[in-house]
């Protein structure tokens, strides 16, 4: 099954939100809160009832200032690995192919560059917790629109919200809208404008109860942390999603990505 993901974007670490229960508003019951539906979002993204044995393969194209990646990225029991197959839309040269297949086998081969990549990915998703419980608190949300399939809340700053962190204080500069699923109050997309960075981040249900980041979009400019002057620009799209064995290895994926990167050195 390959499914086409549209294109999307985000909001800081704010790669948040998701949920499942019922409708926002049913004939028999009274209409939710919008922060009730934001709680609610919020839980289901960090209490997912999906399986978390579900792996997938797809391409990812990034930006991150000048520079233009496209990735082939598989996701395993063990991790995820990756192929790099173009720069700047350029597929790449036989030469630059055969390193990238040494790079592939070096990666494979080594436990410590392994462990450091999962060490990285467990960080951006602890960051990504902590963001999500202050949302609720955070932001003080009201209804600009609904249809029969999503609600639209926009959200403000919200002036009683006291920041834990030194990081949360993002939070207090930030104001923007967000979608979410009617029926599954999951989180479809969100974006939000801070000083003049701007942020969006746009998610697709791929699979019954398997919410997936299509695109991340960051364009910022101003002082983080008030040290030191920023300038970052980045997007992410994740397209061709095509699910994977539910018992893939990662040696199953190294094979998967080296046989296509020597059917690409050949040409």
């Amino acid at each position: 099954m390959t499914t086409q993901k549209p294109s999307t974007p985000l909001a800081v670490v704010v790669a948040f939100l998701t949920v499942g229960t019922a409708l926002a508003q049913s004939p028999s019951g009274p209409q939710l809160s919008p922060r009730q539906i934001v709680k609610n979002v919020i839980y289901n993204e960090m209490h997912p009832s999906a399986v978390n044995n579900v792996y997938w393969r797809y391409r990812l194209e990034k930006t991150s200032g000048s520079r233009q990646e496209t990735r082939t990225v598989i996701e395993t029991k063990s991790g995820s690995i990756d192929r790099l197959t173009a720069v700047a839309g350029q597929p790449l040269s036989g030469a630059q192919a055969a390193n990238e297949a040494k790079r592939i086998v070096r990666f494979s081969h080594s436990p410590d560059e392994q462990r450091k990549a999962e060490e990285a990915r467990r960080k951006d998703a602890e960051q990504c917790n902590t963001f999500l419980k202050m949302i609720p608190n955070a932001f003080v949300f009201e209804y600009a629109e609904q249809n029969a399939n999503a609600i639209k809340l926009d959200f403000k700053p919200n002036p009683h919200f006291q920041p834990p962190s030194r990081e949360g204080k993002v939070l207090q500069q930030m104001a923007g809208e967000m979608w979410v699923d009617a029926r599954q109050q999951r989180l479809i997309s969100i974006s939000g404008q801070l000083m003049n960075d701007v942020r969006f981040v746009k998610r697709v249900e791929i699979a019954p109860g398997d919410w997936e980041l299509t695109d991340l979009t960051v364009n910022m400019q101003g002082k983080a942390l008030l040290f030191k002057n920023i300038a970052v620009q980045q997007k992410e799209v994740h397209s061709n999603f095509e699910r994977m064995p539910d018992e893939i290895t990662m040696a199953d994926a190294v094979n998967v990505l080296l046989r296509h990167t020597l059917i690409a050195s050949t040409r």
